[in-house]
Formats: C-alpha cells, sequence, structure tokens
C-alpha cells in the first residue's frame, strides 16, 4: 500500500488478567466500520461499552469506499464526518457507456440544499482510523485489539465472552453482547447459527491504481467497452489519487492468475493507453454472495452488518447497511439498559433492519441480475436497453448499473405512528429518514443541526414560538418562513413531526398536539 501508512494501535492488557472487574453493559466485537461507529453512538448516550477485534491495525485495501449522505449525518454526531469529507473525494455525477460512447449522465443529489454530498468516496481504512482514533478519545468506548473471542456463552441476565490475547486468556461478563465481526462472523459460527442465502459465482477484479495523470472525478460505468470488450468495468476515484477499477471476468476466470501483475497491467495498459502511468496500491479478486439470518436478536446476543447480512457490492448497500443498523441499535439498546424501555424494544431493531436488508438485498440483486445477466433472454433484454437508452428516456430508467444506497424505508413498524390526516402531497412519511435542509435564507445553520439526542419534535409556524407540554427528553424545534425546509415537509403553520433519536420520522401531524406527541412517543420506546 504505496498511499497509505499502515500503524499498529497499541495493545494493552487487559484489567481482568490482573483480577479487575469483567462486567460490562455492552461488548461489541469486531472494529470495522460498525463497531466503533456503536461504541461512539452508546458514549453519546452515556452507556460503556468494550470493542474488541483479533486485529491491531485497520483494513487491508480500500474495501467499502462510497460513504453515503446518510452514514456521514451519523459520524457527524461524533465530529468525524468534515474530517471524511476533508479527505474524500466528493462526488455526484455518474457517467455510463455503451462501448466508448456515453449514454447518459445522472446525477446523485439534484436538489441543492444538504449539509453533506451524495457520496464521498474515501477508503475504509481512512474511515477507520478515524473512527478509531474518536473512540481513543473518549473515556466510554474502550478499544481492545489483539483481544480474539474464542468462546461465546449465553445465560438468562447475560453473555460470558472468552478473550484470548497475548498474555493470556480472560472472561468478560457483558449484559448484552453485539457481533459486528462481519461475513465470516466468529460470534455466530461459535453459536452454530445458519446464514441462508444464494451464491453468484461471477468473478471480478479489484485493482486499485495511483495513476500518475489527470484523474476523473465522476463514476464512470462501462458496458462491453473497446478495451473490456466481453464484460463490464467500473472505475471510481478515491483519496490519495487513487483509481478503484472494477473489472467483471466471469464465472471461469482464475484468480490467481488474474491477480498476477502482468495480467493486471496488460487490462489497464488496454485500458488508459500506452503514455499512462500508474503505481499498483492493492488487488483482489472476488465473487460475493447475498444472505441473512432469520433473526438479528438472540436473546442477549445482537448481530449487526456483515455479521447480520450480506449483499453484492453493487450501490454501496453493505458498509452504509450496517452504519444504518447499529444507528438503529444503538438509542433503543441505551434506553433498555436505563430502564426505559422494556428488552422487547429491540424486537424492532430485528424487525426494521431485516426490512431494511431485505430491500437491500433486493436492489443489489436487481443490480447484479442486470450487470450480470444469467439467461440469453435477460442478456438480450440488457443489450436492447443499452442501445435504447441514448436516444429514449424510458429505456434509460430500465439500466441498472447499481442503485446506489440511499436510507431504506421501514414502513409499517410497529413503532411508528400512521398519518391521521390524508392530505400529505409530499414529505417523509412515518418510517422514513427525516430531510435536511437549511435554516437561514443563505444556507445553513443546518436542520440536522438543531436535532436533539433523543426525539425531537418539529414545528411548523409563522412565528417563533415556544414549544409546551413536551415529554421530558424530547427537543423541540420551531421552524418559522417558508424555505426548503416547508417544501420538503409539506409543511404549513401547525404541520408537526416527531423525529426518532435514529433521525426516522415516527409521526406527522397537521397541528402541534402535545397528548398525540406524547403518545407517539411512548409507542415509539415500547411503551405504549
Amino acid at each position: 500500500m504505496g498511499s497509505y501508512e499502515y500503524r499498529h494501535y497499541p495493545y494493552s492488557r487487559p484489567a481482568e488478567l490482573d483480577g479487575g472487574c469483567g462486567r460490562r453493559p455492552v461488548v461489541i466485537v469486531g472494529a470495522g466500520m460498525a463497531g466503533p461507529t456503536l461504541a461512539l453512538a452508546l458514549a453519546k448516550r452515556g452507556v460503556p461499552s468494550v470493542v474488541l477485534d483479533e486485529d491491531d491495525t485497520v483494513s487491508l485495501g480500500s474495501r467499502s469506499i462510497c460513504q453515503a449522505k446518510h452514514s456521514l449525518e451519523i459520524w457527524d454526531r461524533f465530529g468525524v464526518a468534515s474530517r471524511m469529507v476533508e479527505k474524500g473525494i466528493t462526488w455526484e455525477q455518474g457517467e455510463l457507456y455503451l462501448r466508448d460512447k456515453p449514454v447518459f449522465r445522472f446525477n446523485l443529489q439534484p436538489e441543492p440544499g444538504h449539509k453533506f454530498p451524495a457520496f464521498v468516496n474515501l477508503q475504509q481504512y481512512y474511515v477507520e482510523e478515524y473512527l478509531y482514533d474518536r473512540c481513543l478519545s473518549e473515556p466510554l468506548a474502550e478499544l481492545r485489539l489483539r483481544n480474539k473471542v474464542v468462546a461465546v456463552t449465553p445465560g438468562d441476565e447475560g453473555v460470558a465472552v472468552e478473550v484470548e490475547t497475548p498474555d493470556g486468556r480472560y472472561t468478560l461478563q457483558a449484559e448484552w453482547l453485539v457481533a459486528c465481526d462481519g461475513v465470516r462472523s466468529t460470534v455466530r459460527h461459535l453459536l452454530d447459527l445458519p446464514y441462508p442465502g444464494e451464491v453468484f459465482h461471477d468473478r471480478f477484479l479489484i485493482a486499485d491504481i495511483r495513476l500518475l495523470s489527470e484523474l476523473p472525478k465522476e463514476r464512470r460505468f462501462w458496458f462491453y467497452p473497446p478495451f473490456h470488450p466481453t464484460n463490464s468495468v467500473l472505475l471510481h476515484r478515491q483519496a490519495d489519487n487513487v483509481l478503484r477499477v472494477d473489472f467483471q471476468l466471469g464465472p471461469d476466470a482464475d484468480p490467481e492468475e488474474e491477480k498476477k501483475p502482468e495480467n493486471i497491467d496488460r487490462r489497464l495498459r488496454q485500458m488508459f493507453g500506452p503514455e499512462a502511468r500508474w503505481e499498483h496500491e492493492w488487488t483482489s479478486v472476488y465473487t460475493f454472495t447475498c444472505r441473512m439470518m432469520e433473526r438479528f436478536v438472540h436473546d442477549r446476543v445482537i448481530f449487526a452488518g456483515d455479521a447480520a447480512h450480506v449483499v453484492s457490492p453493487f450501490g454501496a448497500r453493505g458498509g452504509n447497511g450496517a452504519i444504518a443498523d447499529v444507528d438503529n441499535l444503538a438509542w433503543k439498546l441505551a434506553m433498555v439498559l436505563g430502564k426505559a424501555a422494556p428488552a422487547s424494544l429491540l424486537d424492532s431493531y430485528c424487525s426494521e433492519r431485516r426490512a431494511a436488508a431485505r430491500e437491500n438485498i433486493l436492489n443489489s440483486t436487481r443490480s447484479t441480475d442486470f450487470i450480470t445477466p444469467k439467461f440469453p433472454a435477460s442478456r438480450a433484454f440488457r443489450d436492447a436497453t443499452l442501445a435504447l437508452a441514448r436516444d429514449f428516456p424510458f429505456a434509460r430508467a430500465l439500466i441498472n448499473s447499481g442503485r446506489l444506497s440511499v436510507p431504506t424505508s421501514q414502513a409499517g413498524s410497529p413503532l411508528d405512528t400512521p398519518d391521521g390526516d390524508t392530505d400529505w402531497a409530499r414529505g417523509p412519511a412515518p418510517g422514513q429518514a427525516m430531510l435536511d435542509a437549511p435554516m437561514g435564507r443563505d444556507g445553513g445553520p443546518w436542520l440536522i443541526d438543531r436535532l436533539g439526542r433523543d426525539f425531537t419534535v418539529l414545528a411548523f409556524a409563522d412565528q417563533d414560538t415556544p414549544l409546551a407540554n413536551l415529554p421530558p427528553g424530547a427537543t423541540g424545534v420551531c421552524i418559522v418562513g417558508d424555505g426548503l425546509a416547508r417544501q420538503r415537509y409539506d409543511a404549513r403553520p401547525g404541520t408537526t413531526y416527531l423525529i426518532r433519536p435514529d433521525r426516522y420520522v415516527a409521526a406527522r401531524w397537521r397541528r402541534f398536539d402535545a397528548a398525540a406527541i406524547g403518545a407517539a412517543i411512548r409507542r415509539a420506546t415500547g411503551n405504549g
């Protein structure tokens, strides 16, 4: 890895090896992107946790590179998103080609007025580095590296976790154990839990290179390009002038042959021309699966991210889905630990995030079927669609080179209060993510920065009015004027929204009603 200098984070002898207290409210296994994010989200709510990982450095290779707006909004609460945006490559435009001709361009965030862009391309090792640094400065988020989980024993009141370190083994007693340890989850294997799904046999080559010339900023996707005429190619620019190039190889490709530098260079030479120069960063040949556990909550053991579900890489739904998982889980787990909600509230984590995983798997599978058609009829459909797309807008809508990650809908969640009013023309309904908007005429401050830690009541009015009789812990935000927020929320004076701690809409009304707000909060916390 020429552009990134890996550092080994310090190992400290665990206190439990010397007789220290071993019972913790939350133990998190896995220090990828999801585990540290969960630890920081819990710390924001005053809940201490321990993050265990058998390694002592960040992920090898760029891996998850497309960090979506919703994930950036979550990380912004811990003060790390601005660092990611500054380091990463902000992009909103994409371009699709058929052979060597552009078919159309698209904009991922066509409307202005959001604090964060639709996507920032930033290698996973940087994301993890920034999360690690924040954890190391947060007393309630203890990061223990070179601590390998070797046994998990669930009980009625908690979970015993046996951990192996360079200094020997010790046992942690956890009230709750959260497995964020990836697609090959040690915790899932130790508990012998099934992980059903579908395996896709097509192979893809990732070549991360530093191209020593001018770099494109937008996402580019080719079908049947002259430099790779039998399949597709995807290109993304990353930080440090690194390019990610994905070559579709087909199911019969030999991974070891394809990873040889001379074969990679041959493909790159055909793509970039005889004068181009580059340096190799990282190479991988992969196949992928779509899998999902039947339940994400098993008594006191909870699964999140790739440990619970995994999708194909098309659409950047894996890493961003994992961040949404732990954001959904953190506030619920904190309320259960604080005796503010029953443990049954965590059933909604399972139902909501399984629904989100199904949505992500459906979208990524559709992308996979379009990019790698399995039957002659589907390939004929794909090729006809591409041929028509340059001239006919209806065909462009049928092209699926990866429907990129957006917040999933969780309509019908038992936590949300259905609309009682029927005159909503637009605006986020219960079960949908809230929308950001500038609060001033000339841009920010931003609506997402006005939200409280727990529930937030957005009330639209003609003049700034204190919101009376709000339930304890709820933050009130009065929105005055006819700006973008009013448009995006289909608001008029009296319109009121209840926003959950994970920034999803729990309820909305056409008039402010403190009693209705209280009832909706009780329902959203499992107390209704």
